[in-house]
């Protein structure tokens, strides 16, 4: 895990799911999951949409590279995880978002957030940026 992934999963378990520097004001969530190919735990922090009946939706922008992140092949692979939100630990099944509700999904999030229409022009004609939906199951 890096050094700035490691120090946001601090602040954000220390302050009640609340963090600063670029993540500050912006909802977060810490999604768990593990690697498809080496069995490790890992977890990522991720700014997220939240959306209707506990599901929230995160977006595998990786800032605008040209590869998608690891941690989106290891959600995909398992299907389901765990996310803390806040104060709350609770189970996911994961969904990938294509079409027409995941161009809606992204699109809501990058005018919330212009990081994210940056992201999807730097990836425009390499990539589509995935959308994962995560809905809490207990």
């Amino acid at each position: 895990m890096s050094d700035f992934n490691a120090q946001v999963i601090e602040e954000f378990r220390t302050h009640q799911g609340r963090v600063s520097g670029p993540f500050e004001g912006a909802p977060v969530a810490l999604v768990h999951h593990v690697g498809r190919r080496t069995g490790q735990a890992h977890v990522n922090p991720m700014m997220y949409l939240a959306g209707d009946d506990g599901v929230i939706y995160v977006f595998a922008s990786k800032s605008g590279a040209p590869t998608n992140p690891d941690w989106y092949y290891n959600l995909v692979a398992a299907g389901s995880t765990q996310v803390e939100v806040g104060t709350e630990t609770y189970a996911v099944e994961v969904t990938e978002e294509t079409g027409a509700e995941r161009d809606r999904v992204y699109a809501e999030q990058a005018s919330r957030y212009p990081g994210f229409a940056e992201y999807a022009e730097k990836t425009a004609g390499i990539r589509t940026i995935p959308v994962l939906r995560l809905t809490r199951t207990a």
